[in-house]
């Protein structure tokens, strides 16, 4: 059975926002590794709109070789983006969602593959309250962002989760490996 892998990037006032963190090169190797262990990611429409910047690193490449290898990584990488808005999507390896997340996620899971990763915040907030992610990757980014949308927004009830390691990178930032206690 695949593992469902919610992998995001936040501040340390819990604040979700791709554009608040301090990537490096250690950071986009970091998240170019995990997407080679992946085969699909899924994304809300907001969060799949920003990381179509990607696209114009595969046309023209910074020089820049882990954030290169990042947009090659997640070019490759199969996208299926849950939208009410988008007709269709712009980028050969995605494509919009055609059932519900709880049925797809529930199926996608019983396949045989690699692990399936989880990028939106939307989409980590529904599927914890359906107990289908099993793990939780958090990059907590030695920031303040002072405003945004929180992580676990909307959350009623109480998780418990299990540390079970963590990763430090050079600038400070730290990725909190969880897996809920069921």
């Amino acid at each position: 059975m695949r593992k469902v892998i919610a992998a995001i990037n936040m501040t340390i006032d819990g604040v979700c926002d791709h554009t608040a963190g301090l990537p490096d090169e250690e950071i986009h190797q970091h998240y170019t590794d995990l997407l080679d262990s992946a085969d699909i990611i899924l994304y809300g429409r907001i969060t799949y709109e920003l990381m179509q910047y990607w696209q114009t690193l595969i046309k023209n490449p910074s020089g820049e070789k882990t954030a290169d290898d990042f947009a090659v990584a997640i070019d490759k990488i199969q996208k299926i983006v849950f939208s009410h808005k988008l007709k269709n999507t712009d980028w050969d390896s995605a494509k919009l969602a055609t059932e519900p997340v709880e049925e797809l996620v529930s199926a996608l899971k019983q396949q045989s593959g690699k692990d399936i990763l989880v990028g939106s915040r939307s989409l980590i907030t529904q599927l914890l309250k359906l107990n289908l992610i099993d793990e939780f990757q958090l990059c907590v980014h030695p920031v303040v962002a002072g405003n945004g949308l929180p992580l676990f927004e909307n959350v009623n009830g109480r998780t418990i989760f299990k540390l079970t390691k963590t990763k430090t990178f050079i600038s400070g930032a730290v990725t909190l490996y969880y897996v809920p206690t069921k």
